[in-house]
């Protein structure tokens, strides 16, 4: 009987352990939520001079064929590398396609990259960075791909 009793306050004690995690986990999430502006959560695919990605590849291309693309942070002048402010990557995509991904380190990398490629089709080439202190940042570039 004492068994019994000891089980089903453990079972009762564990129960409301995990109810007052699944609280605290819930509350916290939404307290995180809502530091974010929605300025901060949606992509920038306006032009600005330091966050802008700036893309470096060839109009066209013959298909299948390997070729460079440059991706670096800042249209207007390059972004900085700190260790309080840096871009944590830079990501490319053919279309909707990620092809590419590079992660940076602050201070040791700079804000550049360059990935070689090859693609079938043409379409829009789109490189996104992401810094530390705002959402991400897009640019496109159209590639014609050539027979």
């Amino acid at each position: 009987m004492t068994t019994t009793v000891r089980n089903a306050a453990r079972a009762a004690f564990a129960a409301l352990l995990m109810t007052s995690a699944s609280a605290i986990t819930a509350h916290a999430e939404e307290d995180q939520a809502q530091q974010f502006t929605p300025e901060f959560r949606q992509l920038h695919k306006s032009f600005d001079p330091k966050h802008t990605p700036k893309i470096v590849a060839p109009d066209s291309v013959s298909r299948g064929a390997w070729f460079i693309v440059t991706v670096s942070v800042g249209a207007g002048s390059q972004h900085p590398s700190l260790s309080e402010h840096f871009v944590r990557y830079i990501a490319l995509y053919k279309d909707s396609v990620e092809i590419a991904r590079a992660y940076l380190h602050p201070v040791y990398s700079s804000p550049t990259v360059s990935f070689t490629v090859a693609l079938d089709e043409g379409g829009s080439l789109r490189a996104v960075t992401e810094p530390t202190h705002s959402a991400a940042w897009e640019a496109s570039k159209k590639i014609t791909v050539l027979p």
